[in-house]
């Protein structure tokens, strides 16, 4: 119960109470509670807040900055996003926007690593600077965005082609990462590329109690062995090597399948959703032709659409040809964390900010915890998040003191 009253007095793990309170949630976020609540700790911390809207005014970027000693260097970037999944209740043994904590120190709320803690993380470290008096060489900017969980596309990926964000001058920017059952954190410098794509099979139509030539069923058939087929030699490639993760190889799921009109008709067109994650070693031009030719395989008359189709974005070097990588794993030593470099499985903002060319990093200091993003029951430690704050005023201190060396 000592535990319990040191958690419940400390003015950070309030904030992060009354941060993860708010029901920021898809499909209607509250993003005015956001802005009002980062309105009040921008006051807090005596630091300017700028809101823009880059595509309209039910998504904001919420930009806090703290100016460097030589503000024409490129500027640090800690971003986080404010925007959570649905959650189902029923399925819950806390309510989602509670933030109840029990007596092991578990905060119970959606968002908790997914991923309004790392955003406090970075608040508390700036406000643990700013009272010890620290000073920076570089400017440092807190974005807290919109609309990252339904693939930013009216947060980050419309704002890094603005006026407003050049004008930021980012040099780096550190995002989220996962949490991790083990005391090992992943680092995660590079994203697989999401291509979301519809095959529209059209076929012979016609009684049901016929055996028609060209069915658009037939034809899905062929679709799925095929697409099947390679998330085979994906699993089978993991299988081979234990050294690679999930984001080292190509993630094809089956997600949607519609079509048809009457139990006992035929039908002229169906259609087959998947979503493939695309690995760095893929080849785009060579697999889009390779789509192609499993339409003409399974008879022809099928179209392809993309909902997404992003391009392969170069992944951050994590080498010393880039300082800002080189200050960073010189705080991460320092703390002696263990980290395990690779490339995430999912999709962040970070891919828009490395298709400009810029360095990021994604990293959560949430080792010794289940991964339980978009799961219900999702939570926090305490005392991890206490101590994640430690880390970043570490890593904040190096990277806003890079040295002004160009990155190869």
């Amino acid at each position: 119960m000592e535990s319990l009253h040191k958690w419940n007095t400390n003015k950070e793990i309030g904030y992060l109470k009354e941060y993860l309170q708010i029901e920021s949630v898809h499909p209607n976020p509250n993003y005015d509670g956001c802005i009002a609540f980062l309105k009040k700790q921008a006051d807090m911390l005596n630091l300017p807040i700028n809101i823009h809207y880059p595509l309209n005014k039910d998504n904001p970027i919420v930009i806090l900055t703290w100016i460097g000693l030589e503000p024409e260097l490129p500027a640090i970037l800690l971003n986080s996003h404010m925007d959570v999944v649905p959650v189902f209740s029923d399925r819950w043994t806390h309510p989602p926007f509670g933030a109840e904590m029990d007596e092991d120190g578990r905060i119970f709320a959606r968002g908790s690593q997914d991923m309004k803690s790392v955003g406090m993380q970075y608040l508390s470290a700036i406000r643990y600077l700013k009272t010890n008096g620290a000073v920076f060489k570089r400017t440092i900017h807190l974005s807290f965005v919109a609309d990252e969980e339904m693939g930013g596309r009216y947060g980050m990926r419309p704002f890094v082609n603005t006026p407003e964000f050049r004008a930021l001058n980012i040099g780096f920017s550190l995002d989220e990462g996962m949490a991790s059952p083990t005391d090992e954190i992943p680092v995660f410098n590079g994203e697989r590329s999401v291509w979301r794509l519809y095959f529209r099979i059209s076929g012979t139509a016609g009684h049901g109690s016929l055996l028609l030539k060209n069915t658009a069923g037939e034809k899905l058939k062929t679709i799925l062995n095929k697409m099947m087929q390679l998330r085979e030699e994906s699993e089978d490639r993991l299988k081979r090597n234990p050294e690679l993760t999930l984001g080292d190889v190509t993630s094809i799921n089956l997600t949607r399948v519609s079509g048809g009109v009457q139990s006992n008709v035929i039908p002229p067109q169906m259609v087959a959703c998947f979503d493939c994650r695309l690995a760095l070693d893929v080849n785009h031009t060579e697999f889009e032709a390779k789509l192609k030719k499993f339409c003409e395989e399974a008879g022809g008359g099928i179209d392809i659409e993309y909902e997404h189709k992003l391009p392969r974005v170069e992944p951050t070097k994590m080498n010393d040809s880039n300082p800002y990588w080189t200050s960073f794993k010189t705080a991460i030593d320092k703390l002696n964390l263990k980290i395990k470099p690779q490339i995430f499985n999912g999709g962040t903002d970070s891919r828009y900010i490395r298709g400009l060319g810029i360095p990021a990093i994604g990293f959560s200091p949430l080792n010794n915890t289940p991964i339980l993003l978009h799961d219900n029951d999702e939570f926090i430690f305490a005392d991890n998040f206490l101590k994640g704050i430690d880390i970043y005023v570490h890593i904040i201190t190096n990277l806003a003191n890079t040295p002004a060396t160009k990155v190869n």
